[in-house]
């Protein structure tokens, strides 16, 4: 639940897309290229052949129907998610209530919230990105990402990209509030499912770190692209 703890200073950025690629672009004009604009520019074949296989699967405007549902759904339970995080007391519109009622214990566990929907950069490596929430789980200091789906996803191998993504959150959020004595490592996502308890996968240290290494081959490997 919301807290008094300290929040961190929010960063100022601007959000750009330019041929599909999504920038953000701080008060000094320094523009860098997203967590998820990264990802997908260096997105495994194997990850590749799978999407295409469901597009032809299902047909390609069914797939961009469940695409773009899917897309209203986590931007509304992300945005309700935020008012309640921040103190705000709003009525939950119906069309996110049974993903509301399965992350709502959740975050009744969630304390000293220093930062919602905050952007963060990492100039050393050269990205960016806007971290859903840093605050304490269960009395631990971590980043948290939420996302929603209709059914679970069972184990870490289905979840994809995402653990790298939290991953590059954490260390962008260690990197833009290094003097605020910010050091996260820990990190948890959760899945909100109708009907059901919302999915919670949480990340101690060791393994924050070996997502964060292969982040950084991905970084690596979209800059090397940029150049060609």
């Amino acid at each position: 639940m919301p807290s008094n703890f300290q929040p961190l200073p929010r960063l100022k950025a601007k959000q750009v897309r330019e041929y599909g690629k999504q920038y953000y672009i701080n008060e000094q004009g320094v523009r860098l290229p997203s967590v998820t604009t990264i990802l997908s520019a260096t997105k495994p074949q194997e990850d590749r052949d799978r999407l295409a296989q469901w597009q032809q699967r299902v047909g390609v405007e069914e797939a961009y129907r469940i695409s773009s549902t899917a897309g209203r759904r986590g931007t509304g339970t992300h945005k309700h998610i935020e008012r309640y995080l921040l103190g705000e007391d709003v009525i939950c519109p119906d069309g996110i209530k049974p993903y509301w009622e399965s992350v709502e214990p959740v975050l009744q566990e969630i304390e000293d919230v220093r930062l919602v929907e905050g952007n963060i950069f990492h100039y050393d490596l050269r990205y960016a990105g806007r971290v859903d929430c840093v605050a304490s789980y269960r009395g631990i200091p971590c980043v948290c990402d939420w996302k929603t789906a209709d059914s679970p996803k069972g184990s870490v191998e289905r979840l994809y990209d995402y653990p790298l993504q939290l991953a590059a959150y954490a260390g962008a959020v260690n990197h833009s509030y290094q003097d605020c004595g910010i050091e996260i490592n820990h990190a948890m996502l959760v899945v909100a499912i109708p009907e059901m308890p919302a999915e919670v996968f949480w990340f101690e240290p060791a393994v924050v770190m070996d997502y964060w290494c292969r982040w950084q081959e991905r970084v690596k490997t979209f800059w090397q692209r940029q150049s060609w």
